[in-house]
């Protein structure tokens, strides 16, 4: 299915060519997972070995990959780890020791290590962290800085997100990114949710780092997300292929919308729900007009 999209989204004949319009051998690539989760609904282990696969026969050493996300203990439980990927870094923002600590032996956070506060997203709004449930996230204040997997470590960044619901809205590139780059995200998923999604993918980190969005929609969920909720999971048997993350968000939020109203937990389209898509449009990242995505679809037998 990936091997389908990026011939279809290039126009190329050759797979290894039509991965060589987006990355180099001298590029470090950075393959953004989305594990949050856990093991029922993650970025499927198999769409990201078949990515790998592809950008190897395209030239790219595994050297030079990089499975990232904001959290190194989830990818590991869910099965990114170098036993499965060897020779791939497998690195994340947020992490813990061999004992289990998240903090070193001078009692600093081993996330301290991997943000870069030369790069931050200030909004006015702040929130008191209970040490015990997140005591591994860079947390209060008003700056969320970016995670230097992201401003420092790779030079380009292919997106891997699931295709499935947080509520009436969804969680698919633009959040993946957004919440998956920068700390101090608790104050923002209440107050601040659809303007994160948005305004964060405009930071040069990742608006020109960022040049496939590979959704993952083999399976993935219509209500219940962005957690696993098991009587919700669906099979889409989908693959979203494409260069702009608000386009194919759109493309997401219409497959998840109409499957929510087709099981009557909507009735109809909430008010809240695009509201990010417009605001990243308004930024100039993509099109949220769906009557100007020009989509192109594949059925596979």
């Amino acid at each position: 299915m990936v091997k389908s999209g990026m011939l279809n989204l290039t126009g190329s004949k050759d797979i290894s060519e039509a991965w060589r319009m987006f990355v180099t051998t001298k590029d470090i690539i950075g393959l953004k997972v989305n594990p949050v989760a856990g093991v029922t609904l993650s970025t499927s282990i198999e769409i990201v070995q078949a990515i790998i696969q592809q950008l190897e026969a395209a030239g790219i050493p595994r050297k030079n990959l990089v499975i990232w996300d904001r959290r190194e203990f989830e990818m590991q439980e869910v099965g990114f780890t170098e036993k499965v990927f060897p020779g791939i870094k497998i690195i994340g923002t947020e992490r813990k020791d061999d004992k289990g600590s998240f903090v070193d032996s001078e009692g600093k956070l081993y996330g301290e290590q991997m943000i870069d506060k030369n790069w931050s997203y200030w909004a006015d709004v702040e929130e008191k962290y209970d040490a015990e449930t997140i005591p591994y996230m860079i947390n209060e204040g008003k700056h969320s800085y970016f995670s230097k997997i992201v401003t420092q470590q790779v030079d380009k960044i292919i997106n891997i997100p699931i295709l499935k619901n947080a509520g009436s809205s969804i969680t698919l590139c633009l959040k993946n990114l957004a919440y998956g780059s920068v700390s101090n995200t608790g104050r923002l998923h209440k107050q601040l949710w659809a303007e994160t999604s948005a305004e964060v993918c405009a930071f040069p980190p990742l608006r020109d780092k960022v040049v496939l969005n590979i959704v993952d929609g083999i399976k993935g969920c219509y209500n219940g997300g962005p957690g696993a909720t098991p009587e919700f999971f669906t099979e889409y048997k989908t693959v979203l292929v494409g260069t702009d993350p608000v386009a194919v968000d759109r493309i997401g939020y219409e497959i998840i919308l109409n499957k929510r109203m087709a099981e009557k937990i909507q009735k109809e389209e909430s008010p809240k729900g695009r509201i990010f898509l417009q605001l990243a449009e308004d930024l100039k990242l993509g099109v949220a007009d769906i009557n100007k995505i020009d989509l192109k679809k594949i059925e596979l037998t």
